[in-house]
């Protein structure tokens, strides 16, 4: 068979809510009648460690999935810092932040020349 003329039948030719619909039905069929295969929680296991050996073993794909996982705590990092930048006011500086060394306003040090509570 040549592959120009090949076209989805039957099962694969439907929507995916059908197909979803007829999945459903052919599950809750299995139960009922106790054919179903309900995993134990050893079985679980096993079958999530072989999947994630299997996984692991694409260099390729893990290395995007760290990347993606850094960009995402990039992100949050910088929206974290973006929202404490606003809630004063723009970019100064809040009592309750790390403050670098040095970095203490004269005011937050009490100091008369800072303009300080005296």
């Amino acid at each position: 068979m040549e592959g120009q003329n090949v076209r989805a039948r039957g099962f694969a030719a439907m929507d995916q809510e059908r197909q979803r619909e007829i999945a459903r039905k052919g599950g809750k069929a299995a139960h009922e009648r106790g054919t179903a295969h309900e995993f134990t929680t050893d079985e679980a296991r096993a079958a999530g460690r072989k999947g994630g050996e299997r996984v692991s073993m694409d260099r390729r794909h893990m290395a995007e999935i760290g990347r993606m996982g850094g960009k995402s705590s990039a992100a949050r990092r910088s929206t974290r810092s973006s929202d404490s930048d606003d809630s004063n006011g723009g970019g100064g500086h809040q009592g309750g932040g790390m403050a670098h060394e040095g970095s203490a306003h004269a005011s937050d040090k009490g100091s008369p020349e800072g303009g300080g509570n005296m």
